[in-house]
This record gives structure tokens, C-alpha cells and sequence, in this order.
């Protein structure tokens, strides 16, 4: 079993940067798929992206290629997330996930079976 605590959510203008961070405790990190959800007041909760267990491969939601970019450091068990060129649709509530699966719908939340409470992403000017 894993625990996972996200941070570095926060506040920013349109055009704007942020780094978030997805630290895991519990378990051996790098033998699970890791993905970030966001869920905006209102709606159902959705993948952003999604990254292996070997980081070798990465999936992207359509309205978040070349702007995001999901990464993974197994030594410090840390995946991140860098959102750049935010935009005020991407204010949710993020959600980092995990599991030891390795084939399956890597979009739905049914495919995950850990999740961290969340951090808020607000962008506004």
C-alpha cells in the first residue's frame, strides 16, 4: 500500500507557471503507474497525465499537450507535474493517483487505487 501527499498547488494569472508534486510513503514507488487527475466545481474528475512506472512512457489529455509535462524520480519516490502557459480552465482541485496495474484504462479513476487528498489550482487574473 502506498500514501501519496500532494503540494505545490496555489494561486496564479493566466500565462502563469506551477510545479506540483506527488510524494509517496509506504511502498516500493517505482512499480506503479501514476497519474493526475483535476476535478473543477461541478465536474467529473478527469486524467490530466499519466506516466509508467519506468517513466518511459507518458500519456497527455488533449487540452494539456505542450503545456503540461508529467515526470517521475523513483530514488525520491516524487512524481511531478509542470503546468506552464495555465490557463483559467485548468483551476481544479488536482489529485495525484497510483497503482500497480500495467494494462487497463489508464484514463478512468477506476484504473487507480490510491489517491492523495488534492491541492488547489487557481488561475485568474
Amino acid at each position: 500500500q502506498v500514501q501519496l501527499v500532494e503540494s505545490g498547488g496555489g494561486s496564479v494569472q493566466p500565462g502563469g507557471s506551477l510545479r506540483l508534486s506527488c510524494a509517496a510513503s509506504g511502498s516500493i514507488f517505482s512499480s506503479y503507474v501514476v497519474g493526475w487527475f483535476r476535478q473543477a466545481p461541478g465536474k467529473e474528475r478527469e486524467l490530466v497525465a499519466a506516466i509508467s512506472w519506468s517513466g518511459g512512457n507518458s500519456y497527455y489529455k488533449d487540452s494539456v499537450k505542450g503545456r503540461f509535462t508529467i515526470s517521475r524520480d523513483n530514488a525520491k519516490d516524487t512524481v511531478n507535474l509542470q503546468m506552464n502557459s495555465l490557463k483559467s480552465e485548468d483551476t481544479a482541485v488536482y489529485y495525484c493517483a497510483a497503482t500497480r496495474r500495467y494494462s487497463g484504462a489508464v484514463y478512468t479513476t477506476a484504473f487507480y487505487d490510491y489517491w492523495g487528498q488534492g491541492t488547489q489550482v487557481t488561475v485568474s487574473s
